[in-house]
């Protein structure tokens, strides 16, 4: 009885252990710049006191230079939320001469299991990915958006809904044996009909994710692309134009997507 009372105290104390938030140390100091570089976008840094100096760098939205303020500092702590959903927590300390001004941070040492939720969210960050890279592998499922230019072609190859967001498959195709440097790739609300007196109006779009290979196409091959929206549908009177431009080329293409395509999204099932 005494060993069984043991075992479920020695467990409890293990899980109880387990369950603790991973706080990370670090040291800094004022003529050193140390960087923390994190695996997803920074979206907010919050600094126990003054004496620690942070700065977010906006040519790369997952780094944070962080600095002493002032020598021999008492011990404070700097956390981090990032863009998919985890928090990190440090307990920062003065160091003359940190051994490490390099912090690599990968998800498995968050202090959390990125379940922050950002108010006007229309989905995880985490789960946004997968349904982007998870449509990049399916099956045609709609025909009749197609464009073609010397041998480049690019088509809508499948519509996808989950609750507030839209996703499109697209298909890149490269037939010649020259690469397709893709310049841009851009989603706008066109007008179907433009009067001779008013000028075309045009919403562009802003994705809130993008999988697959949108740089470029190598001769003789293809990729595939997801972009996922919010969701919206259109007027009659408007179609969303895709618009894919070559850099330093003049293989340009173009996709009109109907709104009697747009309604006919395919349901996305629950991630499992």
């Amino acid at each position: 009885m005494k060993q069984v009372v043991m075992l479920i105290l020695v467990s409890s104390i293990s899980l109880f252990a387990w369950s603790q938030p991973v706080v990370l140390h670090m040291g800094i100091t004022t003529d050193k710049t140390t960087s923390l570089l994190f695996p997803a976008a920074i979206r907010h840094v919050d600094l126990g006191t003054p004496d620690v100096l942070a700065e977010q760098v906006k040519e790369a939205e997952n780094l944070v230079l962080v600095k002493a303020g002032q020598a021999n500092f008492k011990e404070t702590n700097l956390t981090v939320v990032t863009a998919d959903g985890r928090l990190y927590s440090f307990r920062v300390v003065y160091d003359p001469a940190p051994s490490m001004l390099v912090h690599r941070l990968s998800p498995s040492v968050a202090a959390n299991n990125a379940n922050i939720a950002f108010h006007g969210e229309l989905m995880k960050p985490q789960d946004l990915e997968a349904y982007c890279k998870g449509i990049l592998d399916n099956h045609r499922m709609m025909r009749g958006i197609v464009d073609a230019s010397w041998d480049a072609m690019a088509r809508v190859d499948g519509i996808y809904i989950k609750d507030n967001v839209i996703f499109y498959q697209l298909l890149l195709d490269n037939h010649s044996t020259i690469n397709y440097d893709v310049d841009f790739i851009r989603f706008y609300i066109h007008d179907k009909k433009k009067s001779k007196r008013t000028a075309a109006q045009e919403i562009e779009l802003k994705p809130l994710y993008i999988a697959g290979n949108v740089k470029s196409v190598e001769g003789m091959s293809r990729n595939t692309v997801s972009v996922a929206f919010e969701k919206f549908t259109l007027p009659d009177a408007k179609y969303l134009a895709i618009e894919i431009m070559e850099k330093n080329g003049g293989r340009h293409l173009s996709l009109k997507v109907s709104n009697r395509k747009i309604v006919r999204a395919q349901v996305l099932p629950d991630l499992q």
